[in-house]
């Protein structure tokens, strides 16, 4: 996918709502100190957006045994996008004010569940409001949509996705999208042991966004992963903590034509097993 099949700005997005033209809007505020956006939603969004609760409809907790965020199944995903109005044929644009991770997991979902046209906002709502985007409050009501999910199991749908075992005997590159002292094992928040994946190599999501959270050029994009061993012939695993920073990763090798496989437990999934080994340090 290139990057105009992968990104928006805040200035097409604004003409798509100014003409008139269909289009979903799924605010997708989530971060990992504050998982549920939906008072921050309601204090202001991009107009005529529906929020998504990435905790509650773009995770399945019900499942054991893979990760703080299992992948919903694809009825559970379809009935939820139908509740967002999502229409089929119509392009979607998914934001969120965190580093593009809420954005990135909505994307990453929809995608590997077969809906086409789905695009992040590029700088998220931060962009939207520096371009002049005015704001709505409140929350939004939207009549029944009719999109369609392909995919029963989103953990075989259209992006390649990686079990614990693959992800041991990965051939490429293994990046792990979390904060630097979290993959050296300083500090763990979250999870009960601390450390990475060994071979691992520290590629935090952020990385890949520029000062103003807009997604690098292609140029500096490419310049990055091939600096981590990603190239056409090897691909890429990537990982985070559960699953949802680890896309943003995904997108950003995606725009340059690089393919990369998703370890939708990641972290949280391997070192909950106890036989894994951990590695600490760089």
């Amino acid at each position: 996918m290139p990057r105009a099949d992968i990104l928006i700005t805040a200035s097409e997005l604004a003409r798509h709502l100014v003409a008139g033209r269909p289009v979903n809007v799924l605010d997708v505020r989530w971060e990992l100190t504050q998982p549920d956006g939906r008072e921050a939603f309601s204090a202001g969004h991009v107009p005529g957006a529906v929020y998504v609760s990435l905790e509650d409809e773009l995770t399945d907790h019900a499942v054991s045994g893979r990760g703080r965020h299992p992948l919903p199944s694809g009825p559970a995903l379809e009935e939820a996008a139908r509740r967002w109005g999502m229409r089929a044929g119509v392009p979607t644009v998914v934001y969120d004010d965190w580093n593009r991770a809420g954005s990135a997991r909505a994307w990453w979902l929809l995608t590997t569940a077969g809906v086409k046209d789905v695009r992040i906002l590029d700088g998220g709502l931060s962009a939207w409001v520096d371009s002049g985007g005015e704001l709505e409050t409140g929350f939004t009501t939207v009549g029944l949509g009719d999109v369609t999910i392909t995919y029963r199991d989103l953990y075989q749908g259209e992006l390649p996705t990686l079990t614990a075992d693959r992800t041991a005997e990965l051939a490429g590159p293994l990046l792990d999208a979390r904060a630097p002292e979290r993959f050296r094992g300083e500090r763990e928040p979250v999870d009960p042991v601390a450390g990475h994946i060994p071979g691992a190599r520290s590629t935090p999501s952020t990385s890949v966004l520029s000062v103003d959270g807009t997604f690098r050029t292609d140029d500096e994009l490419q310049g990055f992963f091939t600096d981590r061993g990603v190239d056409a012939s090897t691909g890429a695993g990537a990982y985070c903590g559960s699953g949802v920073t680890a896309a943003v990763l995904i997108a950003a090798l995606q725009m340059i034509g690089l393919e990369a496989q998703l370890f939708p437990g990641s972290w949280s999934q391997w070192c909950a097993e106890p036989d894994r080994p951990v590695a600490t340090g760089d």
